[in-house]
């Protein structure tokens, strides 16, 4: 058995606390809170700080507290020999994640970053059906996550909170890295963080991507349209639904809708998705890497080029400029290694 830690209990923590205390091969020995347990469900104990949940001698901890605390949290772990899986995004700033892969691998530790998107059922068959071919040439990739304002949110702003889904999935679900990006933002609640963006970007295929985040709206959505030669994909990820809308063979006789529509309408097809809850297959995942076993997982400098795309975004909204996004952190952080290595 593994013995896993989890540090926070806000809203995340406690989705994550139910997930490990039913984890097979995987027992929760503590959990890390100041607050302590507001339910009085855990079975495990409540600590106060991480010194106390390390001298339990655990194998690794779930990082489910603020955003600013990662950086602390996280070298704590990794300077004690504990493998972390840490919520995204990462951390605030592209310098901080980069000392938290830096500490990781210097550690040899497995390190991970909850982007749970990746394991939603939609997204992963979108993923294999890309893969395949099956939508020929991406023109463009399209999300819109809106929805109302979270108030156990105040360190980050709508861009790294929400939006780094949306920059990981996109990157991920194509294959492709961010080259550009440009974006504005508004605050309209009050707080000293952004809390919506309208972004535009561009892959390194070319692929055109259109990000609509915020967190201003009644309507909850979670939407991935991706079009390309063949129709488009549209992945609703609240539902885990997939559906496919195939440009047609058949010409449409009535001669005004044909001009207005400009591709044919063809078949729609939504598949059959086995369906499993996103949380408990990112669980598996990441404790079957720390059990040595191959496995998928989000990596730390993954999640380091999803914190660079996201400052890349909000230095937009600042400037008002495009902004080149530099080649992956994780490519310079090998040069840098190998640099020092020679």
């Amino acid at each position: 058995m593994l013995r896993a830690g989890l540090i926070g209990l806000g809203a995340m923590g406690r989705n994550h606390a139910r997930i490990l205390a039913g984890l097979d091969g995987v027992e929760l020995v503590g959990v890390v809170d100041p607050a302590g347990d507001s339910t009085g469900m855990l079975r495990a104990p409540v600590l106060p700080t991480v010194a106390e949940l390390l001298a339990l001698e655990i194998d690794y901890a779930v990082v489910a507290c603020p955003t600013a605390l990662h950086e602390q949290v996280g070298l704590e772990l990794a300077a004690n020999g504990v493998c972390a899986l840490i919520e995204k995004p990462l951390a605030q700033s592209v310098e901080t994640a980069t000392r938290l892969v830096e500490a990781f691998e210097a550690a040899g530790l497995v390190a991970g970053v909850g982007h749970i998107e990746r394991y939603n059922p939609a997204l992963q068959n979108l993923r294999t059906r890309l893969e395949a071919g099956e939508l020929g040439e991406v023109f463009q990739v399209v999300t819109r996550r809106q929805g109302p304002f979270p108030h156990r949110i105040a360190d980050v702003g709508v861009v790294m909170d929400l939006a780094t889904h949306d920059i990981d999935l996109t990157s991920w679900v194509t294959g492709q890295e961010y080259t550009s990006v440009s974006a504005r933002t508004v605050s309209r609640s009050g707080r000293l963080h952004e809390d919506m963006v309208a972004a535009v970007g561009q892959l390194a295929d070319g692929t055109m991507v259109n990000h609509l985040v915020n967190w201003l709206s009644p309507l909850k959505e979670r939407s991935t349209v991706i079009t390309g030669d063949r129709g488009c994909f549209v992945a609703d990820t609240l539902t885990a639904d997939l559906t496919f809308y195939a440009n047609g063979a058949i010409d449409t006789e009535w001669e005004a809708l044909r001009a207005f529509r400009g591709v044919a309408e063809g078949d729609m097809v939504r598949y059959a998705i086995p369906k499993r809850e996103p949380l408990l297959v990112e669980h598996e995942r990441f404790r079957d890497a720390v059990d040595g076993k191959e496995s998928s997982i989000v990596t730390l400098r993954q999640g380091l080029r999803t914190v660079q795309v996201a400052a890349a975004l909000l230095e937009s909204a600042t400037d008002g400029t495009t902004v080149s996004v530099a080649p992956s952190v994780a490519d310079a952080l090998d040069s840098a290694a190998s640099a020092a290595s020679a």
